[in-house]
């Protein structure tokens, strides 16, 4: 079960290290094991320095994979203006200075999410996976140490996307943005990393079909699926058109409501 996976707490943690895993295990209830009990095969999560990240016991020379909205290339694409020329916020259809408010449906670690909220939006993430929900939710904490006004236009919801979004109580949403996982043949080590836990932990995307019709029931103006060159539509629906880039494309779904306006 996914939220089996143990979270680890070093012998040696510091105290503030062991606040962080008591409150992270009493939400989403991961057993907590000593260091000495640290599984020598699979996954597990780890708590080094304040920063929650999931390890694989059989990778030992490879770091923990967290969720870092502060990293460097991500404030210096946000200082530097680079979000807009993001194909994904062309393809969410921004103009101006609009606030939209997004949900992203299959966050992942939130990259995507984060280059929608450095250009003004605020975005709802739904992550049905415990671990990555609690991974996701300790990068907004720790965002919100050095920039609060950003961590505030991003929140979670821990659920299956198709319901949560069929029964969806809230704000109008604009937006939905879908990216599901899907054979990954990038050759960066970082991407072959990640891409194997997640795959590890979570499979595919079986029935990611079923995310589209809620998604454009729910949004006001459109829906974004991001997927490879190669891969058929999603759910055998077609879009209304695509903003393609050179290993993926973004299918748009103008929505009916809108499209008077």
């Amino acid at each position: 079960m996914l939220n089996r996976v143990p979270l680890i707490i070093c012998d040696d943690a510091n105290s503030d290290d062991a606040a962080l895993i008591s409150a992270i295990s009493e939400k989403w209830g991961f057993p907590v094991v000593s260091s000495s009990e640290k599984p020598r095969e699979g996954l597990y999560l780890q708590v080094q320095n304040g920063v929650l990240g999931l390890a694989d016991a059989g990778e030992k020379k490879v770091n923990p994979v967290e969720v870092d909205f502060a990293s460097p290339a991500s404030l210096y694409r946000k200082q530097h203006g680079g979000g807009r020329k993001e194909p994904i916020v062309k393809a969410i259809g921004l103009k101006g200075n609009e606030a939209w408010h997004v949900v992203d449906a299959t966050p992942g670690l939130g990259r995507d999410a984060f280059v929608l909220v450095s250009v003004g939006c605020k975005v709802t993430m739904i992550e049905r996976s415990p671990v990555v929900a609690a991974l996701l939710e300790d990068g907004i904490r720790r965002l919100a140490l050095s920039f609060p006004e950003l961590a505030a236009k991003m929140s979670l919801q821990h659920g299956n996307s198709a319901e949560v979004m069929q029964y969806f109580t809230g704000e109008n949403v604009n937006a939905i943005y879908l990216d599901p996982m899907f054979p990954h043949k990038k050759k960066s080590a970082l991407v072959k990393k990640e891409m194997r836990l997640f795959q590890q932990l979570l499979g595919h995307d079986p029935d990611a079909d079923a995310l589209l019709p809620p998604a454009l029931e729910l949004a006001s103006h459109r829906v974004v699926v991001k997927r490879p060159n190669s891969a058929d539509v999603l759910a055998g629906i077609k879009a209304s058109m695509a903003i393609e880039s050179k290993k993926h494309r973004f299918d748009v779904y103008l929505c009916q409501k809108n499209l008077g306006e």
